[in-house]
C-alpha cells in the first residue's frame, strides 16, 4: 500500500513554503525602511496557501518542439500595505516596529509548521517500521 504525503500532511506541507515566502516580503520592507518612496508589501497568506495547495502553476510556452516543458508554482501575489503611521515626508510607507512584530510572529509560526512536520515524518517512520 503506497503512503499518500498529501494525506498524511495535510494542508501543512504547503504552510512551510508560504511562510518562507512571507519572511522573504516582511524582511524586504525591514531593509527598504529609509528608501524614499517604498511603499511597504504584504502576503495574503490565506491566499497564498490555497494556490500552493491547488497546485496551481503558470505554464511557460515553447517555441520549438525541442524546448523542455516547464511550469512554475504560484507563490500568491504581494499587495501594497495599507500605512498604520502618518508620511514622514519621503513617501516610505514601512512601519518598522510593526514589520519586526511581523518577522517574529511568521518566524514563530514557521517553526511550528516545521516541528508539526517533523513529528507526522517521525509518526510515519513508526509506522514503517511497525512500532
Amino acid at each position: 500500500m503506497a503512503i499518500s504525503f498529501d494525506n498524511a500532511l495535510g494542508i501543512h506541507q504547503y504552510t512551510v513554503g508560504v511562510r518562507e515566502r512571507n519572511a522573504e516580503v516582511i524582511s524586504t520592507n525591514i531593509a527598504q525602511a529609509n528608501t524614499p518612496g517604498y511603499k511597504a508589501k504584504g502576503l495574503d497568506f490565506n491566499k497564498s496557501l490555497q494556490a500552493a495547495s491547488s497546485g496551481a502553476s503558470i505554464g511557460l510556452s515553447r517555441t520549438d518542439g525541442r524546448h523542455i516543458s516547464a511550469s512554475t508554482t504560484v507563490n500568491g501575489e504581494t499587495k501594497y500595505r495599507i500605512p498604520t503611521q502618518p508620511d514622514t515626508g519621503d513617501g516610505n510607507t514601512v512601519d518598522l516596529d510593526l514589520e519586526r512584530n511581523l518577522f517574529m510572529q511568521n518566524q514563530i509560526r514557521h517553526q511550528a509548521s516545521l516541528d508539526f512536520l517533523g513529528s507526522k515524518f517521525k509518526n510515519l517512520t513508526k509506522a514503517i517500521k511497525g512500532e
